[in-house]
């Protein structure tokens, strides 16, 4: 048997006659523009990442194109393939990804690249690349935000009268693999559209764009993030219900929950970019933080009007005043000298004699007079003085609070959760 190998020696650049012409040089060169067809499968989104905003993707990229430099006569009219080491010395289309960060072709076991001819001079070039591109993004309602990322395409040297690129197939020219799927995201579509890019120095180029869109899993970040606020909002109203003397219980209480919301801010913040402007998990955070740092100020004041309160008390006790009832001191001596005065008619001549009886009837009625003359206040001077009774009065804030905290904050999260969901 002879080796079949040895007797057909055909050599591929031959046939296809790379050293015929000169392929530094597009397609049809100082004529029409070349038409390059371009279609995407994405294989995988490797990661999308908040700080640096910017998206990782691996994805086959096909170009489409006739060279007659290339054609060759064939009579079954098949296709020869070839790999990499054929693109070094062929025109091919120098298309580069705008905003790319990193970009590279795999390379393992080899290049992964593939140039298939046919014999009327079309060209089908195809690789597998990696490419890291910016996203911009806003998270100005995170984490219930939805994020739109755009991976663009374009010549590089060639304007639009010289290379038109476009999608091959329109919109099924973007294909994906089913399997895709992201850790915090929700792939809701993909899509293609194209324009035109200007620049002022050199010109117009096409552009394409593979637009998809992203939607974020609300469920992590309510295991991490807004349920533990909650609690800790819950937990400092505890304090309420703690004696206002135990002050080692609601200091500790107070402190550790202000501490904890402040590691909980700290820690959503250092996984995020510094923006400068407000986003939707910062307003509840720090709404949160209010409402634990306020049920601490509501310790305060209780601590303090409690202090007031029992130095006045411990003064009454230690220095008995008499009950004058706000009257005037001659109005005072007025009254005293009504009752104290023995009466000249009916008691003259007669020793004075205790009277325990009418001592008594004396007492009653001078404490008749004091309620009366007290009752004379103004109606202003009541409400004043009732205010003041609230004020001082420990056992009503307290009271208070525990109706007003848990009123504002659940009407607050009523608002937050229609606005953003």
């Amino acid at each position: 048997m002879m080796d079949e190998t040895k007797t057909h020696e055909v050599k591929s650049d031959h046939l296809l006659r790379v050293d015929d012409h000169d392929f530094t040089m597009r397609p049809a060169f100082a004529g029409p523009a070349v038409p390059v067809g371009v279609d995407v499968q994405v294989e995988s989104l490797d990661s999308i990442s908040e700080v640096d905003m910017d998206f990782t993707m691996t994805l086959y990229l096909r170009h489409y194109w006739k060279d007659e430099r290339l054609s060759f006569p064939s009579k079954t009219n098949k296709s020869m393939t070839f790999d990499g080491r054929l693109v070094k010395k062929i025109w091919v289309p120098d298309v580069f990804f705008v905003h790319s960060k990193r970009s590279f072709i795999h390379d393992t076991t080899t290049e992964n690249i593939m140039i298939r001819v046919y014999p009327d001079g079309h060209v089908l070039y195809s690789l597998r690349v990696t490419v890291t591109s910016a996203c911009n993004m806003d998270f100005s309602r995170f984490p219930l935000d939805t994020q739109t990322c755009t991976l663009e395409l374009e010549s590089y040297a060639y304007t639009d009268e010289d290379l038109m690129l476009y999608w091959k197939s329109g919109d099924e020219s973007l294909s994906t693999d089913d399997k895709i799927s992201l850790s915090q995201f929700l792939i809701q579509k993909f899509h293609t559209t194209s324009r035109l890019a200007f620049y002022s120095s050199t010109g117009w180029y096409n552009r394409l764009y593979i637009n998809f869109t992203l939607r974020r899993h609300i469920f992590f970040f309510l295991l991490q993030t807004y349920f533990p606020a909650t609690l800790m909002v819950m937990l400092s109203w505890v304090s309420f219900w703690i004696d206002r003397r135990a002050v080692p219980a609601r200091v500790s209480l107070g402190i550790t929950t202000v501490l904890t919301m402040s590691t909980i801010i700290t820690g959503v913040n250092a996984s995020m970019p510094r923006v400068s402007y407000i986003k939707a998990v910062d307003i509840y955070l720090w709404v949160s933080f209010v409402f634990v740092f306020l049920s601490v100020l509501e310790y305060a004041a209780v601590n303090y009007l409690t202090t007031v309160h029992d130095g006045t008390e411990r003064k009454l006790r230690e220095k008995p005043v008499p009950c004058t009832c706000d009257i005037s001191h001659t109005r005072t001596m007025m009254l005293d000298d009504a009752y104290l005065r023995p009466d000249a008619n009916g008691l003259a001549g007669y020793t004075q004699a205790p009277v325990s009886s009418e001592d008594t009837a004396d007492k009653q009625a001078h404490m008749v007079v004091c309620l009366s003359l007290a009752n004379e206040a103004t109606p202003a001077k009541k409400k004043t003085l009732r205010g003041f009774r609230i004020i001082q009065n420990t056992h009503a804030i307290d009271a208070y609070s525990r109706m007003i905290f848990p009123g504002a904050f659940i009407f607050f999260n009523l608002i937050y959760w229609s606005v953003y969901c």
